[in-house]
């Protein structure tokens, strides 16, 4: 075998594994792209309602989000079976976040409710950007519900 044709494959067995020491240090300081950069975010929010057939309610809360909290305020109103009135704390989880501005919009839900004095609620909803949020708490006043939602999340 010539001397060049062997010298050049020795200097490849060489630079393979430095190669993919390279690559790999690189991956690893790479910046992740947000497809990958989706997070849950912690939210605390407290709902004023009431209603008789058709509900409206209004209020206010916080989402936790990679350490930093973003307060926001809610708007929303109801259709279908609603009487009474009663607030709300709920606490849960958003989730299919890539960025904070994602989690604000008009998100719709099916759902129902009862509280005679002190009662419990849980919702899920989902807004056009496709964050989800499932929260759940309890509530206090008087108020029987089976009706379509749709709320309006801004952040402050």
């Amino acid at each position: 075998m010539p001397q060049s044709l062997e010298r050049r494959m020795m200097l490849r067995r060489r630079a393979s594994p430095l190669a993919g020491v390279v690559v790999l240090a690189l991956a690893l300081v790479a910046p992740c792209t947000q497809s990958f950069a989706q997070a849950a975010g912690h939210v605390h929010a407290r709902i004023v309602k009431a209603g008789l057939l058709v509900g409206g309610g209004a209020g206010s809360g916080v989402l936790t989000y990679r350490g930093k909290t973003y307060p926001f305020k809610i708007i929303g109103m109801s259709f279908g079976i609603t009487a009474g009135a009663a607030i709300g704390r709920l606490d849960g989880w958003a989730s299919g976040i890539r960025d904070v501005s994602d989690f604000a919009g008009t998100y719709s839900s099916v759902g129902g409710g009862f509280a005679l004095v002190g009662g419990a609620s849980g919702v899920q909803l989902r807004n056009e950007k496709g964050v989800n949020m499932v929260l759940r708490g309890p509530k206090a006043g008087l108020e029987l519900a089976a009706n379509i939602s749709a709320i309006t999340i801004s952040l402050k």
